[in-house]
C-alpha cells in the first residue's frame, strides 16, 4: 500500500499517539493508577518527541531523529517501570510491556514515515 502523503500521515500519527498517551495517562495512568508518581515520566516522553520537532523544524529527516528519540525515550520509562517494579502490583511486567511496546511502535512507524518523506524528498 503505497501512502499518498506520507509526510502528513506520520504527523498525524505522531500527534495521535501523543493525545491518546496522555489521555491514557491521565485517566488511568500506564504505570499502576493514575494517582502513581511513576506516570509523570511519560511527560519526559512528550517533551523529547516536542523538543525534537522544535529543534528539527519539521523537516522529515529531523522529525525521523526525533521519533526515533521519542520511542527511545519511551522504552526506557518501560525499562525503569519494570525494573524499579513501579506499577506493582496493578501493573504487571507483561502488562507493561505490552501497553508501553504499542506506544513505542506508533512511534516508530512515525519515524520510518517520516524517513521515507525524507528519502523521497532528495531523490
Amino acid at each position: 500500500m503505497k501512502i499518498r502523503n506520507p509526510y502528513r500521515f506520520a504527523v498525524g500519527l505522531a500527534v495521535a499517539t501523543a493525545l491518546v498517551l496522555f489521555w491514557v495517562n491521565g485517566a488511568v495512568g500506564v504505570i499502576g493508577s493514575e494517582n502513581n508518581h511513576a506516570n509523570l515520566m511519560y511527560f519526559g516522553v512528550l517533551a523529547v518527541g516536542v523538543i525534537g520537532a522544535v529543534v528539527a523544524r519539521f523537516q522529515p529527516r529531523g522529525m525521523s531523529l526525533a521519533l526515533f528519540a521519542t520511542a527511545l525515550a519511551h522504552a526506557l520509562v518501560t525499562l525503569v517501570a519494570i525494573i524499579g517494579r513501579l506499577g506493582f502490583p496493578a501493573s504487571g511486567p507483561l502488562e507493561l510491556l505490552l501497553l508501553n511496546g504499542f506506544f513505542i511502535a506508533l512511534w516508530v512507524v512515525s519515524a520510518f514515515l517520516f524517513r521515507q518523506t525524507a528519502r523521497t524528498a532528495t531523490a
